[in-house]
């Protein structure tokens, strides 16, 4: 893959570069909650334009039907970005026509998936809008930072780099050069951590990482398939019927850890009654939404021993106080050892801000949770791959 420092020494002052930027940030109403995409999509936006380029930005925010879902405005977004950038940064129709730029100015265009074409299955629909980009901002060159996207086959990922020079942003080819060392031959033993809520949406990953790890240590929501197919009873707390035999299969690896003890409440909420019970004893009406003390222990147990750590996903509902300390002693057990460790984006690089761990204790923090993940499962991702083409 060319990169952005060889565009820079190319030379790209007086030039328009267009640049795919992972942006998708949470927002309560119109404040940011997290804003951990943005930071991370300065470094290659600010060298582009320290070069004097002139920078124009594409993102998307949400899954908006229409321009009218105005909640899904990147407004919020171009002011925060101005902020990091210490410059004004002006948020731009999609239809254009672009403001005047002069060399090193930034700029946003508004909401890239406005349009249905960004995200439409057909090619001919996609590579329209691709054109359409590229006449409305004049560009005659493409960086794709947008880490968390490329998995995705999307007009402003993949077809505006077949129809312009392209190049990989930094926070791209960082995540390359940090997920290849995962399945690569990481320095053992190799530990993973997966959580979040749904054995479906990481079947394909643990059968993928099973093979290759160490240890794979359960928690979150999907951990109560796995108990339901070890024969527990787990009350109301999530389960998938449907993925109990293949939990089951998966079991006999020998390599998955789970959770003994579980923090149950009777219903979903802050002040719900909450307590600790073991793992064959959770009863009829109460809810799994954290992993124990017990289960921190033995898990930081295993992770203190680690020189390598992937982790995907929190161990329970850490964003209501009574769930989050399996998260947040799981997260500092990743901290406190020598490892190699990557935090695999999305919910996990979310908790860390949120609970007040120290980024800098992580070896890694994607921005990317699906593409880290569709990464590890040895998937080709078509923003990368057509970049390396």
């Amino acid at each position: 893959m060319k990169t952005v420092s060889d565009l820079v020494d190319e030379g790209v002052a007086g030039r328009t570069v267009l640049v795919r930027s992972d942006l998708n940030v949470p927002l309560d109403g119109e404040t940011i909650t997290d804003d951990g995409r943005i930071r991370a999509s300065v470094p290659t936006i600010s060298e582009l334009s320290g070069a004097m380029a002139r920078v124009v930005v594409t993102a998307h925010l949400g899954r908006p039907k229409s321009p009218s879902d105005t909640q899904f405005s990147l407004a919020p977004v171009a002011a925060r970005l101005g902020e990091l950038l210490g410059a004004p940064v002006k948020l731009v129709p999609l239809e254009g026509p672009l403001p005047n730029l002069h060399d090193g100015d930034v700029v946003l265009l508004e909401n890239i998936r406005f349009d249905p074409r960004e995200t439409s299955k057909n090619d001919d629909d996609r590579a329209e809008f691709a054109r359409h980009l590229i006449d409305v901002t004049g560009a005659d060159a493409f960086v794709s930072d947008g880490f968390g996207v490329v998995h995705r086959k999307q007009a402003s990922v993949y077809d505006v780099a077949q129809d312009l020079p392209a190049y990989a942003g930094g926070l791209v080819l960082s995540e390359v050069e940090v997920l290849t060392t995962l399945t690569g031959e990481p320095e053992r033993p190799y530990a993973v951590v997966l959580g979040g809520s749904k054995v479906s949406d990481k079947l394909a990953v643990i059968e993928a990482l099973l093979p290759k790890v160490d240890s794979l240590l359960v928690g979150g929501g999907m951990c109560f398939t796995f108990l339901a197919a070890q024969g527990y009873g787990v009350g109301s707390s999530l389960l998938e019927s449907d993925q109990i035999d293949s939990s089951r299969k998966l079991l006999e690896s020998g390599k998955i850890v789970l959770p003994t003890d579980v923090v149950v409440a009777d219903r979903f909420a802050a002040d719900a009654a909450t307590k600790t019970v073991p793992v064959d004893a959770i009863e009829d009406g109460w809810m799994g939404l954290d992993i124990g003390p017990e289960s921190v222990r033995a898990f930081a147990e295993v992770l203190s021993g680690a020189r390598t750590v992937f982790w995907n996903g929190p161990m329970g509902v850490f964003e209501l106080a009574p769930f989050a300390e399996g998260t947040r002693g799981v997260a500092q057990a990743i901290v406190d050892s020598d490892s190699f460790s990557v935090v695999g984006g999305g919910d996990s690089a979310a908790a860390v801000r949120a609970l007040g761990l120290p980024e800098a204790g992580f070896s890694h923090i994607s921005t990317g949770g699906g593409a880290s993940l569709e990464f590890l499962e040895g998937k080709s991702l078509p923003g990368v791959a057509v970049l390396e083409r």
